[in-house]
């Protein structure tokens, strides 16, 4: 198995920060990341730095650079997302094979997403955020489709040794069941402006204070439909969803248009994400980190459950989408 942060040994790290001109003082904390290695990391006569290693090979320099050229545009908006930092005209750097950025530490808790006010608040920033990301789409970042998150991933699945023999054919089935129905979805939404998107809005990715939220991790970003940023979240049943939804619009519709026909969306997207989730876990399968992280991966009962997943969305699909209340 090879392991492609490998090197990132303490004094590795330290000696890479240093590398960019800045004088560490040896402390240095691991932080949370699968994708990618973060760690907070000590600046002498300074207040802690934030440094993250990129995956090797899974952007190019100019991929990386429109991300922060994303952040750059939000932070001159005073907009709540975390830019990279400039030193010494650069903001992403090398280090003997290794690509890296600093940022400023920010803290924060998860947020409450139960509170009518919180999703409203999250709604005025995205608004805030899709403003910006609808002046231009990114040239070297992807397009979140049909094809990048669901038949390539799908196809990837296939290949792997993964899916248990089986149940091979079954989930094969289903996944072409659901990315028919993702399809029939994209027709009825009709054709919707493609802007650029944070791409992954969880509640990990978002950090809050007194202060309010600000938005971490723009490792996904990319072109897609605004609802990509709106529909992760909501939970619950449909009622409940349409009543989060209404709170995330309030607050959204203040700053940027939303169109309704995204709506159809939905479900669809939730089932992309289920199927490309699982691909992104097997092609990283050879990151030590993965098969500690997700040692369920590769047992029958997760894939016995991404079945009936897959056929639950494919029930809900060919529902009525969500509706708004008012």
């Amino acid at each position: 198995m090879t392991a492609p942060f490998g090197p990132l040994t303490p004094d590795f790290v330290l000696t890479a920060v240093e590398a960019t001109g800045l004088r560490c003082d040896g402390r240095l904390q691991t932080l949370n990341s699968y994708e990618n290695r973060v760690y907070q990391v000590g600046i002498e006569d300074a207040a802690p730095l934030v440094v993250k290693f990129y995956r090797p090979e899974r952007w190019r320099d100019e991929a990386i650079l429109e991300e922060h050229g994303f952040l750059a545009e939000l932070a001159e908006e005073e907009i709540p997302a975390v830019p990279a930092l400039d030193i010494g005209g650069h903001s992403l750097h090398h280090h003997e094979g290794f690509r890296l950025a600093l940022f400023t530490r920010r803290g924060g808790r998860a947020p409450e997403l139960d509170d009518p006010a919180v999703l409203g608040w999250l709604g005025r920033f995205l608004g805030r955020i899709h403003a910006v990301g609808a002046r231009r789409p990114f040239v070297d970042r992807p397009d979140l489709t049909l094809r990048s998150f669901g038949e390539e991933p799908r196809d990837e699945l296939l290949r792997s040794p993964f899916l248990p023999p089986d149940l091979r054919n079954t989930w094969q089935s289903v996944a072409d069941q659901a990315l028919d129905g993702v399809r029939r979805c994209y027709e009825r939404a009709g054709v919707l402006p493609q802007i650029r998107l944070h791409g992954d809005v969880h509640g990990g990715n978002v950090l809050w204070t007194d202060a309010g939220p600000h938005f971490v991790d723009f490792d996904d970003a990319r072109n897609g439909p605004a609802i990509q940023d709106l529909w992760m979240l909501l939970s619950g049943d449909a009622p409940a969803m349409a009543r989060q939804l209404d709170h995330v619009l309030e607050g959204y519709e203040q700053f940027a248009g939303f169109d309704p026909a995204s709506l159809h969306l939905v479900e669809a997207l939730r089932t992309l994400r289920l199927i490309h989730y699982a691909a992104w876990i097997a092609k990283r399968w050879d990151d030590p980190a993965f098969p500690a992280a997700f040692s369920w991966f590769d047992s029958p009962r997760y894939w016995q459950d991404m079945i009936l997943a897959l056929r639950e969305q494919v029930a809900l699909m060919d529902e009525s989408p969500l509706t708004r209340q008012f």
